[in-house]
């Protein structure tokens, strides 16, 4: 990436600390062989691994279970042309333990979509990288408002 490209690189603390701030990212994973993309509610646990709430029942569940997935979060300001964005990657694995489970329904992260029977998914902390848009850069010529 070139220094004067408008983007400044994160190291791996930052990205953990804005991680931590915004409770939904998208996880990437393979679908058919196919690259799939899907919404999800996340927290950071305490060991720095992240979290998602699923539903049992879903494809999902099943589908990143023992796979590697990438889990990508971010925030962004249209108006001023700033934000930034983590991607994380790691081993993906059910939350089985039902000391661990009944943990997690108290302090981890709350599904926007509540199901009968949900589920924690564990992405365990691996590479984690991330870049932040300096500086409010012209667009077409044209300045984003002050």
């Amino acid at each position: 990436m070139y220094a004067n490209d408008g983007f400044r690189e994160l190291d791996r603390q930052e990205c953990l600390a804005l991680l931590a701030t915004v409770p939904v990212g998208r996880i990437v994973y393979t679908r058919q062989a196919l690259p799939a993309v899907l919404p999800v509610s996340f927290c950071l646990d305490r060991d720095g691994a992240m979290v998602v709430n699923t539903s049992a029942s879903s494809e999902l569940a099943g589908a990143i279970d023992g796979a590697v997935v990438a889990l990508e979060a971010d925030d962004l300001d249209a108006a001023a042309h700033s934000g930034w964005s983590v991607v994380a990657m790691g081993l993906a694995t059910l939350v089985t333990d039902p000391v661990e489970h009944a943990r997690l329904l108290r302090t981890g992260p709350l599904s926007w979509a509540p199901a009968p029977q949900e589920v924690f998914v564990r992405i365990a902390q691996g590479l984690v990288t991330g870049r932040e848009l300096v500086g409010g850069h012209t667009v077409y010529g044209v300045r984003p408002p002050s």
